[in-house]
């Protein structure tokens, strides 16, 4: 155990960020840089190594947070990245992007503020990398096996790096310029630098994964010859057909995907672009969807000097407590205040666009909502609550419906899909093509980065057994393991 009283002595204390007027000129990380290493062991103390870690329930990696939160503690920095690495590959994203469901399973949260398991992740994997611990992990000898990973999101590079400390040859294919997926372009600047990215696939590269940019299976390479060319394939292609709002008017001029418009952003800060051709600037910006990729395009809009951001839901404001509904240890649905939102707009509930209005031009201009209420199980206008805003551009953040089909990898591999449209898989993430698996949102659908990396480790186990008969590679999860944490 860390400190025996350290949750009765310790006050939970969170990263801080910087100030609003500051961050908002930039695209740098929102937090202050090195503002958790003085406060994180005792944070660390405050875990009281239950006797049955409710923690590891809300992780679907089976990340050992109170044997990494003790050597945080103890400030026995390589002894916690070894724990912490054991069961997750890239803790430096989960540290800055996941929503922490560990944390909301914690023992302490039942009645007082929860362990900041997350920091304390943060810190950990930061630290290892800043002393070196880091360090390339090549096979000791390959297995003559060939595997090709269909995306570069956290799912494909997590089964990629788990096939190549195994043994096989792994070739990563990513329709986009660089490797990252949405890691690479959906999530801004703001909230992951992509520089840390950029090392892990250093590190891939060191221990012999190989990445191909700008291949499209199904479009620049046919299926049947990767399947030829490659043992076995994993397809790791992310859900990333966005869900879209077919209300009159949806065809004018600055009406987009949130996907449409994110990517142009990070690419202007990769370099690529001078000025994104869909900018915010002295714009009224509408969001559609109160999530995680809506607060995205929150932020993104105040750092490209925006005249106004409103962001709707069509759904009631949560509450901030938990619902009798949502007891301890679930992932409770509650009003959550992002560091987006910190820095202005609106946000407006129980709300849905009915059209949009346009220009003589052809540019949206206005659009047009209407409050709605629950009724008999369902969502009903509110007559007489109609209204108009002003709406220069509207970012469509409304989640996202399946894997791609446009472009024939579906059919050209002959995967069957289940009721919900994803990917259908076995036990050991096997489709029903023999040697082609599947990982991540394309099999699970539309969820979080920690789900994507359990399964990239688990998919990597059922490949691993397919190719030598056995495997010693660790499976987090099984597909059908659909945890109220999603």
């Amino acid at each position: 155990m860390a400190d025996p009283k350290g949750f009765l002595t310790t006050g939970r204390e969170a990263a801080r960020t910087r100030p609003v007027g500051e961050r908002v000129k930039d695209w740098n990380e929102v937090y202050v840089p090195g503002s958790l290493l003085p406060i994180i062991s005792k944070q660390a103390g405050r875990c009281m190594d239950c006797g049955i870690p409710f923690c590891h329930n809300g992780c679907p990696l089976g990340n050992l947070i109170p044997e990494w939160n003790d050597y945080a503690y103890r400030e026995d920095w390589t002894a916690a990245s070894e724990r912490l690495h054991a069961t997750n590959n890239f803790p430096e994203f989960t540290g800055r992007l996941c929503p922490a469901p560990c944390e909301s399973a914690c023992v302490l949260g039942i009645n007082q503020p929860a362990v900041t398991i997350k920091n304390v992740e943060v810190s950990i994997i930061d630290k290892a990398w800043d002393s070196g611990d880091v360090t390339p992990q090549p096979p000791e000898r390959l297995s003559g096996k060939t595997v090709a990973v269909i995306g570069s999101g956290p799912a494909g590079l997590a089964a990629a790096q788990q096939l190549t400390r195994a043994g096989h040859t792994v070739a990563v294919y990513e329709r986009a310029d660089r490797i990252g997926g949405l890691l690479r372009y959906g999530i801004p600047e703001f909230k992951m630098e992509k520089s840390h990215i950029n090392r892990r696939i250093e590190q891939m590269r060191a221990e012999g994964t190989k990445f191909r940019t700008e291949v499209e299976i199904g479009k620049d390479l046919d299926a049947a010859k990767l399947r030829r060319r490659y043992d076995a394939v994993v397809i790791a292609a992310g859900a990333t057909v966005s869900r879209d709002l077919p209300v009159p008017g949806r065809e004018l001029n600055g009406v987009h995907f949130a996907m449409e418009y994110l990517p142009l952003a990070n690419k202007v800060q990769e370099g690529d672009l001078t000025v994104s051709p869909i900018s915010a600037e002295g714009k009224h910006v509408v969001v559609i969807g109160g999530g995680d990729t809506g607060a995205d395009c929150v932020g993104t809009a105040h750092r490209q000097g925006a005249a106004s951001v409103t962001q709707l839901e069509i759904m009631p404001k949560p509450g901030e407590e938990r619902n009798t509904n949502q007891p301890w240890p679930t992932f409770p649905m509650l009003y959550k205040v992002t560091s987006a939102h910190e820095e202005g707009g609106e946000r407006v509930y129980s709300v849905s666009t009915t059209h949009f209005e346009g220009d003589e031009d052809g540019n949206v201009q206005a659009l047009h909502l209407v409050e709605v209420e629950f009724k008999d199980g369902k969502l009903e206008q509110k007559p007489g609550t109609e209204r108009r805003i002003p709406a220069q551009l509207v970012t469509l953040a409304m989640g996202f419906t399946g894997t791609d089909q446009a472009n024939g990898l579906v059919q050209q591999f002959g995967v069957k899909l289940d009721e919900r449209g994803n990917v259908a898989r076995d036990a050991d993430y096997a489709t029903n093509v023999e040697g082609v698996f599947v990982a991540g949102d394309a099999g699970r659908g539309q969820s979080l980065i920690v789900w994507a990396i359990a399964e990239g480790r688990s998919a990597a186990r059922g490949v691993d057994r397919f190719l030598t008969g056995a495997s010693a590679l660790p499976a987090p999860i099984r597909p059908t393991d659909r945890s109220l944490t999603v």
